[in-house]
């Protein structure tokens, strides 16, 4: 069970791995892109090229849905960001319960966003848990987990797939031994426990007011999917790509450009600076910092975010 690419290694893993997958369960399609096209989820097309049957019910509390799990009998479930809660009755199905994937070392960062909150965070280790499901968010017994360390160029987009091929090493390393009953899980330390919402329109705004590294960190949090957003002359701009000043010191007010050149567009932060190297305007393409500014005419004492 399981729907964006982060599923699909997993899926492809129990194949090549030997596994008779039952069923794929996978979100209904949606539309997407601005001529809201009906697109599949990530695992529908990859279960579709392995020759796998897939089912896309709209509710998993669904009899119809619930049956269909009854009649196919499988031994053990294994979920990976479905993006659905599951019902007490389904997950006491499967003789050996239900498996979850999840892109932390819990019990940090339950929730539906953790690799982007780790980023967001500025945390330099995360990893996979697999764990024996239950009705609490993320909540239930560890059976294994694996560390994973955090790159200083690491985004959402390359941690997801990083994290994505060690969940699917980490899972047909651990199945055959959950089912031989080799394996006792151990509850997590609720004292310890921390939480990754799903993100928000909110999140994406920048706080001039923070941070160098924490805008840098909460920039590459948000790539390659929204980016993070400011305003410059009454228009949002969109940043993409940031490095952190190197030198300290006093830098002006936060939001003030301080500098344009052949390296991007410095802009003052509550504590240090930050260099933006790709950008979006308004209603434009992604481009370089330095060309935006040449192109605007960007001059030093200019305020983003106002």
């Amino acid at each position: 069970m399981g729907t964006p690419e982060f599923a699909v290694p997993s899926l492809r893993a129990l194949v090549k791995a030997g596994w008779n997958v039952g069923a794929v369960v996978t979100r209904p399609d949606r539309p997407v892109g601005r001529r809201q096209v009906p697109s599949p989820p990530a695992v529908k097309r990859a279960a579709e090229e392995l020759g796998l049957p897939v089912w896309q019910p709209e509710r998993v509390k669904d009899e119809e849905f619930l049956r269909r799990v009854r009649d196919l009998a499988p031994e053990v479930a294994v979920t990976a960001a479905y993006g659905r809660i599951l019902p007490q009755e389904l997950l006491d199905l499967p003789p050996r319960g239900c498996l979850n994937i999840h892109a932390s070392l819990l019990p940090k960062y339950r929730g539906a966003a953790p690799i982007q909150r780790c980023l967001m965070d500025g945390q330099d280790r995360t990893g996979i848990t697999i764990m024996k499901m239950v009705q609490a968010l993320d909540a239930g017994p560890i059976v294994d987990q694996v560390e994973l360390a955090v790159g200083e160029e690491d985004d959402a987009g390359t941690l997801t797939e990083r994290l994505a091929d060690l969940g699917a090493r980490l899972l047909v390393d651990v199945l055959p031994r959950w089912l031989a009953g080799e394996i006792e899980p151990r509850e997590q330390d609720e004292s310890l426990a921390t939480y990754a919402p799903p993100l928000c329109r909110e999140d994406e705004k920048i706080d001039w007011s923070q941070a160098a590294l924490a805008i840098h960190n909460r920039i590459r949090a948000l790539r390659p999917w929204s980016g993070g957003y400011t305003l410059h002359r009454g228009k949002v701009l969109k940043i993409w790509r940031t490095t952190v000043e190197a030198r300290t010191g006093g830098f002006g007010t936060p939001g003030e450009i301080l500098a344009v050149d052949r390296s991007g567009v410095l802009v003052a932060a509550g504590a240090g600076a930050l260099w933006l190297h790709q950008v979006q305007p308004e209603g434009k393409n992604r481009m370089e910092a330095e060309a935006w500014a040449r192109g605007r005419r960007i001059e030093t004492g200019e305020s983003l975010g106002t």
